[in-house]
């Protein structure tokens, strides 16, 4: 073998080693992003930061990866988590607030308050019958809401001018169907229909 075969067999085999880490990190990556890597002591909540932990070890220990970039890895995921968490956590909280702004909203049109309201409902009245005379006056406040928040959902860039106008086309028609529906021994699901199926954020 000549010098410069020597030299191609072991820029090969460089190559190849480097092609093996790259896919056992990206593997790893997957696995990890998806929780579907598991170890026999890896229970209960903490279970997946276990195994994010053994699984970089491991790799360390393979040589696959060094310690710095599997400390690197670590802390990324724990950004990434915590992300996830905090984006939840905001996700739930915003639609409880828009959902008790709905719910105060009918209560104020309707002058009735919302455990009577849902007991009708479960009952199997419509929130139409149930608004009587005001239920025109229910419509327009819950299509007012919505468009509100259809409008401040373009503020912030989560929609755009096109798709809240197309929102807005059939607001009025879907709330005045949603208030109509008969809502049956769910009524507290039905009840949130009730207010309109508007956008949702």
């Amino acid at each position: 073998m000549t010098r410069g075969q020597g030299q191609a067999v072991l820029a090969k085999g460089h190559l190849m080693s480097s092609k093996k880490r790259i896919a056992a990190v990206a593997i790893t990556i997957a696995a990890l992003t998806t929780g579907s890597v598991s170890v026999a002591s890896a229970h209960g909540s903490g279970g997946k930061g276990l195994a994010k932990d053994t699984v970089l070890a491991e790799l360390v220990n393979a040589g696959t990866i060094t310690q710095a970039q599997a400390d690197a890895m670590s802390k990324k995921f724990d950004e990434f988590k915590a992300t996830m968490q905090a984006n939840k956590a905001a996700h739930k909280a915003n639609h409880e607030a828009r959902h008790a702004a709905r719910e105060a909203l009918i209560t104020s049109t309707l002058g009735i308050d919302a455990a009577t309201i849902k007991s009708r409902l479960v009952a199997g009245e419509t929130l139409a019958a149930i608004a009587g005379a005001k239920k025109d006056a229910l419509i327009a406040a819950l299509v007012a809401f919505e468009t509100k928040e259809i409008d401040a959902a373009v503020t912030a860039g989560k929609l755009t001018a096109a798709q809240a106008t197309t929102l807005k086309t059939n607001l009025t028609a879907h709330i005045t169907a949603g208030v109509e529906k008969v809502k049956g021994p769910k009524g507290h699901k039905g009840h949130k229909d009730g207010k309109g199926k508007g956008h949702r954020q």
